[in-house]
């Protein structure tokens, strides 16, 4: 459920900042919308395989941990940050800006920070082959 529900949060928020970025910022005003919807679409679709694939796959590499860990908390923040303010203050008008400005890049920055400390973390456990080894031996080797 948790891969589902991540993966969901990334495609949006993926879509709609690249909808945003692309028609604000780098597209020209003359550019079609159904471009910048197309383009907006395979970028959420591309984030998404992306999250639903590290997600199911025990993935150790470092990129892969920062960039998983990147696209779930920042799109998770994104989404609270953007749907919230319409959801609970319908009458701001800025509300979105929250997600856009604040919570989607902060929650990218922690998801990245995050994944690295995450593969930190299991890089340092040992692997099963070694956790059984040493069950076996009676344990880890003392007094030597």
């Amino acid at each position: 459920m948790a891969r589902v529900l991540a993966t969901g949060f990334v495609a949006l928020a993926g879509f709609y900042m690249t909808l945003w970025l692309l028609g604000s910022l780098l597209l020209p005003d003359a550019t079609p919308w159904l471009i910048r919807l197309l383009l907006s679409l395979a970028a959420a679709f591309y984030a998404a395989r992306f999250t639903w694939r590290r997600m199911g796959a025990g993935s150790n590499g470092a990129l892969r941990a920062i960039v998983l860990g990147a696209f779930v908390v920042g799109g998770v923040s994104f989404c609270a940050g953007f749907f919230g303010p319409l959801i609970f203050a319908p009458q701001a008008n800025q509300g979105p800006l929250l997600g856009i400005l604040i919570t989607g890049p902060l929650g990218f920055l922690v998801g990245a920070i995050s994944g690295l400390v995450y593969w930190w973390w299991r890089s340092k456990r040992p692997t099963g082959v070694a956790r059984q080894q040493r069950q076996h031996a009676g344990g880890p080797m003392r007094g030597r």
